[in-house]
């Protein structure tokens, strides 16, 4: 039996780590995640490099141009905080994030079969409540751009109830043709603190996170079934 939960409103995917990402309407789930999500990243001596050593990245946005395919990826469009546009196959583009990073960088493709775990975080896919970003710039008395969270999907549950999301960990749940599995709440860090739009740092949503909701926002979920899934899909619970 399944029962009704809420609704799909917006799925996310970010091309390149720590970039800002777009909004796709309908893409499939791997058993990775969202489809080529954090499938290209920039490396510092063999580690990544991120938002948390460099913000500003943050203000440069990446997105596909053309059809997913399992073969190879479609080519990756990055736009500046300038309006500058640019493909991440192009020298020009490791030569500007060395120039913002201020060091030698090198670049790295997964296969768009299987993203390494450690790319996307500590789960395949992370979950934002609508009610809960809500609940949250009532906190802090300021406006809140959910994309600070750099989540994969954002949803609508029933009766608006901020933090129920918390309440499904363990439960398995069908979006699409999809089925993922509620895992656990996501510890947050810095990275939070970015505006998406500005890049500029507000230390009060991580310090408002942390010492109203024990340093969690948002959800974690694993893959459990491959499909497709579109903004709009209802979300259904196994009871």
């Amino acid at each position: 039996m399944m029962k009704k939960i809420g609704m799909l409103n917006t799925i996310m995917r970010h091309p390149v780590k720590s970039l800002s990402g777009e909004q796709v309407k309908s893409t499939q789930l791997m058993t990775y995640g969202v489809y080529g999500d954090r499938s290209h990243a920039l490396l510092e001596e063999g580690r990544y490099h991120t938002a948390t050593q460099n913000p500003k990245m943050v203000g440069y946005s990446a997105a596909f141009e053309g059809e997913e395919s399992l073969e190879n990826y479609p080519r990756i469009l990055i736009t500046a905080p300038d309006g500058r546009t640019f493909y991440w196959d192009e020298d020009r583009c490791l030569d500007e994030f060395q120039t913002l990073a201020g060091k030698t960088l090198k670049k790295e493709v997964y296969s768009p079969a299987l993203v390494p775990l450690g790319a996307i975080e500590e789960e395949h896919i992370l979950i934002v409540n609508e009610a809960s970003v809500k609940a949250l710039e009532e906190e802090t008395g300021k406006a809140i751009d959910w994309r600070r969270f750099r989540p994969n999907l954002v949803v609508s549950l029933h009766h608006d109830i901020p933090f129920s999301e918390e309440h499904l960990a363990g439960k398995g749940l069908e979006i699409g043709t999809a089925e993922i599995e509620i895992v656990r709440p996501c510890e947050r860090c810095s990275i939070i603190n970015i505006d998406p739009k500005t890049t500029a740092i507000d230390p009060l949503v991580l310090k408002t996170v942390y010492q109203k909701h024990g340093n969690n926002f948002g959800m974690y979920a694993a893959v459990r079934k491959p499909g497709v899934i579109s903004a709009g899909d209802e979300i259904l619970v196994k009871k």
